[in-house]
């Protein structure tokens, strides 16, 4: 299974939580996880920043944000330059959707704990 690195937008300690639960995933999957979230914390052994880091190589962002809390992330996404952002249920975006195309960003409306169940991560 190839590495997919990846950003969790919306990062949360809170096992409830989905952002929690798809950390939690990924990890146990074996992918590479970088975190942000409101609150510092770590989850499966991944610190969760509360700014902006440097990043690169970025395969996936997957977002736990809603729309209105997205918009402070645009450019620093767009210029992270991932090869997809998934928007998971109740964070779909189609303003920020456009923004992501016109820089050939892929948009995928998509549940990321159902593609690593599904292993179609």
């Amino acid at each position: 299974m190839k590495n997919k690195k990846t950003l969790v937008l919306g990062a949360s300690t809170k096992p409830e939580r989905y952002a929690f639960k798809a950390i939690t995933m990924l990890v146990d999957k074996g992918h590479s996880v970088l975190a942000i979230g409101q609150n510092q914390g770590e989850v499966a052994g991944v610190s969760i920043r509360t700014k902006n880091i440097p990043l690169s190589n970025i395969d996936t962002v997957t977002l736990y944000l809603n729309p209105v809390r997205q918009r402070e992330y645009y450019n620093y996404i767009i210029e992270t330059k991932p090869k997809r952002v998934i928007f998971n249920p109740g964070t779909e975006n189609p303003e920020f959707y456009q923004l992501l195309k016109a820089n050939s960003i892929k948009v995928e409306e998509a549940c990321t704990l159902v593609l690593l169940t599904t292993n179609q991560y």
